[in-house]
């Protein structure tokens, strides 16, 4: 079988399935698992699919909030990475911050400074992550637990988030649209979003490029809510020239 033939039978089955796993196809089609590994590679270069750990899903499942998280961990890792370095200069003594439950969440919480901060958030993985740091007191939100991403989520979370005063939120979201606003994929994830916004002094977007002019199934807010959008090196800075005019700082991540 050539090449072209395969990758488009590996099209076909990803399409039919919403995921597929490099043994499985390496198995499938009698090939070594370098060889699927190029594949995905050329398909993700045209676009295709996007390659996971082991294997690959679907682009349109890309926005989907049940993609396995450690997944999402993994896509665009470096540019989200570089995002969180600028974010967390924005973090002072004393700050009370909301950290969303979002893959670019975990990773600023890996890195935020052993200095004296009140994290709020939804996350149960932020809150691991954070419990056995000297200096951080980290307070969880009630709610409904979600098994796609480990989060609390519902009427009890947002109650909950009424009786702080937040410094400073630090989120992402599926999409960004000058023109629609902030938006994402769950109605709950987003509602919760939604309340911490409105409490918090200062509201901060971690956008990497993927996510820049689209739009996603819920509006969360418009784009004038935000005081910065912190962006990686690879998202479309003409598009965003904008945010100039409606006074959002915009902070790009080498």
């Amino acid at each position: 079988m050539f090449a072209e033939e395969r990758q488009i039978q590996i099209v076909r089955e990803l399409n039919a399935q919403g995921n597929v796993k490099v043994a499985q196809l390496s198995e499938k089609f009698k090939v070594t698992v370098e060889t699927i590994r190029r594949d995905l590679e050329k398909l993700e270069a045209e676009n295709k699919l996007v390659r996971t750990h082991g294997g690959a899903i679907t682009v349109e499942s890309r926005d989907d909030d049940e993609i396995p998280f450690n997944d999402r961990t993994i896509l665009n890792r470096e540019e989200k990475m570089s995002i969180v370095n600028v974010a967390k200069q924005l973090i002072q003594e004393k700050d009370v911050i909301f950290l969303d439950a979002s893959s670019t969440s975990l990773y600023l919480a890996k890195e935020l400074p052993n200095i004296n901060l009140t994290v709020i958030t939804n996350s149960i993985l932020i809150a691991y992550e954070l419990f056995s740091r000297s200096n951080i007191q980290v307070v969880m939100t009630g709610g409904n637990l979600t098994k796609s991403s480990l989060s609390l989520v519902g009427p009890s979370a947002i109650r909950t988030i009424k009786y702080y005063h937040i410094n400073k939120i630090f989120f992402s979201c599926k999409a960004f649209d000058m023109d629609w606003g902030i938006s994402d994929s769950n109605e709950q994830q987003a509602a919760v979003k939604r309340e911490v916004i409105e409490m918090a002094e200062e509201k901060i977007l971690l956008l990497d490029y993927s996510k820049i002019n689209k739009r996603s199934f819920v509006f969360i807010e418009d784009m004038n809510v935000l005081d910065y959008l912190i962006v990686d090196k690879k998202a479309d800075l003409q598009y965003l020239q904008k945010l100039e005019n409606a006074e959002i700082k915009l902070l790009v991540g080498e």
